[in-house]
């Protein structure tokens, strides 16, 4: 039929390594200008989609990353800690579906109050509301979590909307958040819960990746809807990639190398490159 002969448009070479994930080619990893094109695609009158449903996707295929391997028997703990805008935003979803899933979801959204106040943030309203009628905890608050206090962290802090550090205190209390979470490479991190970004591992460039020195190095990385330049420089254990609603048209148009994603399933492990 016809959903058959548009199935294999841009589709990733399902190449694997010993189980360890699909291969996908390096010239799907977008730069910030294709990343944001995407993006305005998906959200068109031609696209169809709404912000809302885009962030919902992506806040459960998130979730579902999560679960695949940091097991709730195990990881129950999750705290995460969420940003200003829309990466933040897909951390709130998160945080309601890993509810559903029997998780212990917290969040710390700093300065909260005055970004649900606004108009035009009504949507991260809505979620917070949705948050506080499951019970899940939400603080404006940030404090360093002590050992053992959590067993996974989410980073939602900032996207591919990042410009860098604007420095006197403007960027206060992500710079503390992400200082803390952050290592030169090779060496111990402050607190032994697993680190899980979202999109961006907040603080690094989406072109070029980490910054020199200390940089936040997560356990896991999971791209949405398409991975992102400074996913290359990833050398986490776990790349997943969420988001599996770009149409065949946008595939296309993008020259996306998107891979099929198995049955059911809202994620799907890439491997290294």
């Amino acid at each position: 039929g016809r959903s058959g002969a548009i199935s294999h448009v841009g589709v990733a070479r399902m190449s694997t390594a010993g189980g360890e994930g699909v291969r996908i080619s390096a010239s799907s990893f977008l730069n910030q200008e294709r990343a944001i094109q995407v993006d305005v695609d998906l959200m068109s009158k031609e696209g169809g989609f709404s912000i809302d449903q885009l962030m919902e996707l992506a806040g459960l295929s998130v979730a579902s990353a999560l679960a695949k391997e940091y097991p709730v028997s195990s990881h129950s703990r999750v705290l995460i800690l969420c940003g200003p805008g829309n990466n933040g935003g897909d951390g709130l979803v998160a945080a309601r579906h890993l509810h559903h899933f029997g998780y212990q979801p917290r969040v710390v959204y700093p300065k909260m109050s005055s970004i649900i106040s606004k108009e035009q943030n009504d949507l991260y309203r809505r979620l917070t509301v949705q948050l506080g009628h499951l019970g899940v905890p939400v603080t404006e608050e940030w404090s360093r979590p002590a050992e053992g206090e959590v067993d996974v962290i989410m980073d939602t802090i900032f996207g591919f909307s990042f410009k860098g550090w604007r420095g006197g205190g403007k960027d206060a209390p992500y710079d503390d958040i992400v200082g803390f979470l952050s290592t030169e490479e090779g060496a111990s991190p402050a607190i032994s819960a697993r680190v899980i970004s979202v999109d961006i591992p907040s603080g690094w460039d989406v072109e070029k990746g980490p910054p020199e020195g200390k940089a936040l190095r997560p356990d896991m990385l999971i791209s949405l809807t398409a991975p992102k330049l400074c996913a290359l420089g990833f050398k986490g254990r776990f790349h997943y990639l969420g988001g599996r609603f770009v149409p065949p048209n946008i595939v296309e148009k993008n020259g996306l190398d998107l891979p099929q994603y198995p049955g059911a399933e809202q994620c799907i492990k890439l491997a290294a490159l």
